[in-house]
């Protein structure tokens, strides 16, 4: 089975042969984000740490497509919208909101959480099982929701 990073150079090397310009420009910043990590010193990097990469890179683009939804910027939405849609092909499968309630609700009753304060605790056990597999704001939202019942 191929690693993540395999995957990445194959595909970037098929949409260079391809001429998808687009395609194999998203796939070249995925993989400079992952290359930067590298030399940062990181040591053994492996999919996870290249899933937290590109999971990295695919919230960067949805905080940026507010903006540009926000500036009435169409051109710049829907090229937004399509690399996340190439990256989202690199990442597992995204968790539905009601999967990311349920992991919440079984964290919640094994640590007994049931108020605010135990926002940080209940955080922590669940970030392990969500990281990659959904955005952070919305695991975060569905969190206080359950703390607020």
């Amino acid at each position: 089975m191929s690693s993540i990073r395999e995957t990445l150079q194959d595909d970037w090397k098929n949409a260079i042969k391809s001429k998808d310009r687009f395609k194999a420009n998203v796939i070249s910043m995925a993989k400079s984000a992952i290359l930067l990590l590298e030399k940062s010193g990181a040591t053994d990097i492996d999919d996870t740490k290249v899933i937290e990469v590109i999971a990295k890179e695919v919230k960067q683009r949805r905080d940026s497509l507010v903006e540009f939804e926000k500036g009435n910027r169409q051109d710049l939405v829907e090229q937004t919208k399509a690399e996340i849609e190439i990256l989202l092909h690199y990442l597992p499968q995204q968790l539905t909101e009601d999967e990311i309630r349920k992991i919440v609700t079984e964290a919640a009753e094994k640590l007994g959480a049931s108020s605010m304060k135990d926002m940080g605790k209940l955080m922590a056990d669940v970030r392990p099982q969500t990281n990659g597999r959904a955005d952070g704001k919305l695991v975060s939202q569905i969190v206080k929701e359950y703390l607020n019942k």
